[in-house]
């Protein structure tokens, strides 16, 4: 075991360098685009990989980029039997608001900013300094450690197939693009869309419906028409996976249609409908879905989107759900209680994970968190999403400590210096427990 106090010196020693490459990644603008030769997620997530490339190598690790989709920094010899670590430097959209330039690295009283700084380049490039640190240091791996920077995570994780047409996956590694302590079971995800018709003539009382709508966050600025006068609807922004957290617009626009009667006949009991079943009903009270279970907490769900459509209206529903439940369980409860004239569809799916908390790999870094921290290492579970679905043999590990949540996919996306590089001695510290076994 390298001793502490080299560790505290050698991360206070990187700290100017580390702060310089992670600038250098984070004002690359890696948001997904249209898919061209080479560049599969568009050119924004492949100048990211290409640019990772020269610093790898700097570090002194083997690089490489595969099939335009993923690049990695390789720690040893062995291309099939290796400790991955499976994290990303595609983002979301960076939307407005923003106090800080988005693409850059911002720094005030100790506070990074930027898009990305928390998901995920900051823990990306925490976890190269973290190899590179324990090799300068002359730590000396018995099995390869692979670090692996994805370019599509934020849209379906496309970039794990192509990779694993050419590569093994790991034999157990993790993602830092989470949470602390370990995150050994991520709930089911599912998706609806619910359409209802409106057949009495009602709906020509409404027009030009719009905002910022997506599944990865609680829309926070509405605007319509209704009978020619536009109505705003303000929200609070925060990321799908917490939407206590916020304020949707959708419903509060549903709510002040409802309460200053602006609306008649059948769109208004549609508008009552939002109001009664997903106003500030975080949980699926008002869907009939209020499940629970022990080792995922309460089902999570929120609006995500609401359109006009020729002959009714459209939403479409985010919903995270405990892993003792299955799909099945939660489309039947929705099913009871929406409108008359509806139908439903799923528009997307992804089941749930989970792996054993008793593991050994597990237990290892649960002891590590808890030696460099002090706090509480019993593994837990997550709303969100990350590779641990895709990626076989990972689970999620940091970077946001307990209490740290809804920084995400929302403007002025922040971390602290101090959890970055708290971070980074985590991360050498597992890599070199890890890194020893036979």
């Amino acid at each position: 075991m390298i001793a502490e106090e080299k560790i505290n010196e050698a991360i206070s020693t990187n700290e100017k360098a580390f702060l310089e490459n992670l600038r250098t990644i984070m004002q690359i603008p890696s948001v997904k685009g249209s898919s061209e030769k080479d560049a599969p997620f568009g050119k924004g997530p492949k100048k990211a990989l290409e640019t990772i490339v020269p610093i790898i190598e700097r570090c002194g690790f083997k690089a490489k980029v595969v099939n335009n989709a993923m690049a990695y920094a390789q720690w040893g010899d062995d291309d099939e039997n290796y400790i991955g670590i499976i994290d990303h430097l595609d983002v979301v959209p960076v939307g407005d608001k923003w106090k800080f330039n988005p693409w850059d690295l911002s720094d005030e009283n100790g506070r990074l900013y930027g898009r990305g700084i928390l998901d995920n380049k900051g823990p990306a490039l925490a976890t190269l300094w973290a190899m590179k640190i324990l090799k300068d240091l002359g730590y000396r791996p018995k099995r390869t450690i692979r670090l692996v920077f994805g370019s599509d995570e934020e849209n379906g994780s496309k970039d794990v197939p192509l990779y694993l047409e050419k590569e093994k996956p790991p034999i157990f590694g993790w993602t830092a693009d989470c949470k602390y302590p370990v995150v050994y079971g991520e709930r089911g995800i599912v998706n609806y869309s619910i359409f209802t018709l409106i057949l009495d003539g009602s709906l020509s009382q409404i027009k030009n419906l719009q905002g910022d709508m997506s599944k990865d966050h609680v829309p926070d600025e509405l605007s319509i028409e209704i009978k020619n006068k536009k109505v705003e609807s303000h929200g609070i922004r925060v990321p799908s996976n917490a939407p206590e957290m916020g304020k949707n617009a959708i419903t509060y626009l549903a709510k002040k249609i409802v309460d200053e009667n602006l609306v008649s006949g059948q769109l208004n009991n549609y508008f009552k409908w939002i109001v009664k079943a997903l106003h500030q009903k975080h949980y699926g009270e008002g869907l009939g879905i209020e499940f629970h279970d022990n080792d995922s907490g309460k089902l999570i769900m929120t609006p995500t989107g609401l359109n006009i459509e020729n002959n009714g209206m459209r939403i479409e529903i985010a919903i995270r759900y405990p892993v003792s439940y299955q799909e099945k369980q939660i489309t039947a409860g929705i099913k009871n209680n929406i409108p008359v004239d509806s139908n439903i569809k799923v528009i997307r799916s992804i089941p749930s994970v989970m792996h054993d908390k008793n593991s050994k790999f597990i237990q290892i870094l649960s002891e590590v968190y808890e030696k460099v921290t002090g706090l509480d290492g019993t593994p837990v579970t997550t709303t969100g999403a990350t590779y641990a679905r895709v990626m076989p043999n990972i689970i999620a590990f940091g970077p946001s400590f307990p209490g740290q949540k809804g920084i995400a996919h929302k403007e002025n996306e922040w971390m602290d210096l101090d959890d970055l590089l708290l971070s980074i001695k985590i991360y050498m510290r597992s890599l070199e427990r890890l890194g020893s076994l036979e």
